[in-house]
C-alpha cells in the first residue's frame, strides 16, 4: 500500500515525536487529540525542537517552515476519514485504545492501515474490536522518536502480509530500522528494560543505595547512557508501573512484580519530568 497521509492519534511526547519525524520525512500528518490545548502543546514540542536543530545549524528556517507545514491539528476524529494510515499514541491503557480503534474503524477507509505504538499492550486484543483486525499492527517506537533508530514491528494474530510490509517500508522511509517481534507482553524492548528499572527501583526502597548511587554505578560500570532511574523520569513513572503491571498479569510471574516505591510515586504524582518530580526534582 501506497502511504502518503498519515493521523497520529494523540499529542504527547510519542504522538508529536512520531508527528515531526513523518512530516520531516515529506509526510501530510494530521496530529490529533481529544484536548485542543494537548494538540496546540504538541505542535509547539514540534516547533521547539525543529527551533533547536536551525539553531544549531541542522536546518534552515525555510526547511523548519516546510516541515511545520506538512502538520496540521484536529480535535476532530472524523478528520481521519482520509489517512492512509492512523498511528494511536495514547496513554498506555487497553480501554482508551479499544475505545480509539473501534472509532476509528468506523470512521477510516477500509483500506487504511491502524497501528499502535504501544509499549506493552497486545496487538491481537486491541485488533480484535475492529473489523480489519488483518490491517491492525504494532508500530512501538522508541522515545525520544526523532533521534532513536528502532521501531519494533509487531503483528496481530491476523495482521496481512501486505500490511506487515508496508509498515516495514514506512519504517525504513522514516529512517528508523525495523524489527519484527512477537505479539507477547512488553515485546522485547519492555520485557528486558522494564524488569532493570524495576530492580533499580527495588534498590533504593530497600536501602541498598541512592538514586544517585544506582544509576552512577550503571552509567559507569555498565556504560548506559543514562541511569535507569533518570530513565523512569525521562519515560514517566506511571507508564513504568503500567507496562510492569501488563508484564506481571501477562506472564503472571512474580519477577514482573512492580515494586511497591513504583506504585508509592505514581500514585503521589511523582511521574518523573513531566510533573517536576519523580526520582528527581526537576525546574
Amino acid at each position: 500500500m501506497d502511504i502518503r497521509t498519515i493521523t497520529v492519534a494523540g499529542a504527547g511526547q510519542m504522538g508529536s515525536g512520531i508527528a515531526q519525524t513523518a512530516a520531516e520525512s515529506g509526510f501530510d500528518v494530521m496530529l490529533y487529540d481529544l484536548d485542543r490545548q494537548a494538540a496546540g502543546r504538541g505542535i509547539a514540542r514540534i516547533g521547539k525542537a525543529i527551533s533547536r536543530s536551525v539553531d544549531k545549524g541542522r536546518l534552515t528556517e525555510e526547511r523548519k517552515a516546510d516541515i511545520l507545514n506538512k502538520i496540521t491539528l484536529s480535535s476532530d476524529l472524523e478528520d481521519a476519514r482520509g489517512a492512509d494510515l492512523v498511528i494511536e499514541a495514547a496513554p498506555e491503557r487497553m480501554d482508551i485504545k479499544k475505545s480509539l480503534f473501534r472509532a476509528l474503524d468506523g470512521i477510516c477507509r477500509q483500506d487504511a492501515i491502524l497501528a499502535t505504538n504501544t509499549s506493552s499492550l497486545s496487538i491481537t486484543e486491541i485488533a480484535s474490536v475492529t473489523g480489519r483486525p488483518e490491517r491492525v499492527i504494532g508500530m512501538h517506537f522508541m522515545n525520544p522518536v526523532p533521534v532513536m533508530p528502532l521501531v519494533e514491528i509487531i503483528r496481530g494474530m491476523a495482521t496481512s502480509d501486505e500490511v506487515f510490509g508496508s509498515i516495514r517500508s514506512l519504517a525504513q522511509t522514516l529512517g528508523k530500522t525495523p524489527v519484527e517481534v512477537r505479539d507477547f507482553p512488553g515485546f522485547v524492548s519492555n520485557r528486558v528494560l522494564m524488569p532493570m528499572i524495576n530492580e533499580a527501583v527495588f534498590a533504593v526502597y530497600e536501602g541498598v543505595a541512592a538514586p544517585e548511587a544506582v544509576d552512577q554505578v550503571m552509567k559507569l560500570g555498565m556504560n548506559h547512557p543514562m541511569g535507569p532511574l533518570e530513565l523512569a523520569d525521562f519515560i514517566g513513572i506511571d507508564t513504568c508501573l503500567a507496562i510492569m503491571e501488563t508484564l506481571y498479569e501477562g506472564f503472571g510471574d512474580s519477577k514482573y512484580r512492580p515494586c511497591p516505591l513504583l506504585r508509592k510515586y505514581a500514585a503521589a504524582g511523582w511521574l518523573g519530568r513531566k510533573s517536576g518530580r519523580g526520582f528527581y526534582i526537576y525546574e
